[in-house]
């Protein structure tokens, strides 16, 4: 084994035991790799992008069932292939499901797009718990959140405010994600 494989390993290992700096470097040594493969597939810089994103995530969510055995790399583009996979089975379902309801249902949206006062409450109840979660997150989850998503920054531009690097942006712009969803989901049962 040489040292490049060995180095790997470690890192591999200390991100089983949650390491931060051992995950950012894996996303900074396979994201060309994922990120290539699926702008390839999907000829969509948008779809490459999220895919990749949502690929690491998994990744790092899964990775204590990482085997060794295989490179890391091929278990990151098996990853991504299934969630490419998923994502046109998901485009499929929908584009078929909007055929099946035919014009009636277009008609209906067309017909029905004004909001009323019941839609006017329940959307200002769900953005006044949205972001009472938030603000249970972590001060650095908090500021990605608030930059992106009620800023509308582009991730350039937050790594530019925050002085990091955009691949630093992604991972913490998705565990936020994540974290907000866990929240969520805890609080509604």
């Amino acid at each position: 084994m040489d040292t490049a494989e060995d180095s790997l390993k470690a890192i591999i290992n200390k991100a089983k035991e949650g390491n931060q700096i051992a995950f950012s470097t894996l996303l900074d040594t396979f994201w060309n790799d994922v990120y290539g493969f699926q702008l390839v597939r999907t000829k969509n810089e948008n779809d490459a992008e999220d895919i990749t994103i949502r690929t690491f995530s998994r990744a790092f969510d899964k990775i204590e069932t990482y085997d060794d055995s295989f490179e890391f790399r091929t278990w990151l583009i098996t990853i991504s292939k299934n969630l490419h996979v998923d994502l046109l089975r998901k485009r499929k379902r929908n584009v078929l499901e909007q055929s099946d309801t035919g014009n009636s249902e277009a008609l209906k949206k067309v017909l029905d797009v004004a909001p009323t006062a019941e839609d006017r409450l329940i959307t200002e109840q769900n953005l006044a718990t949205l972001l009472h979660h938030i603000k249970e997150l972590k001060p650095h989850y908090r500021q990605v959140i608030n930059l992106r998503y009620f800023n509308e920054l582009s991730y350039a531009d937050i790594a530019k405010q925050l002085d990091e690097p955009v691949n630093n942006i992604k991972v913490k712009l998705l565990r936020a994600k994540k974290l907000l969803a866990d929240r969520i989901k805890s609080n509604s049962k």
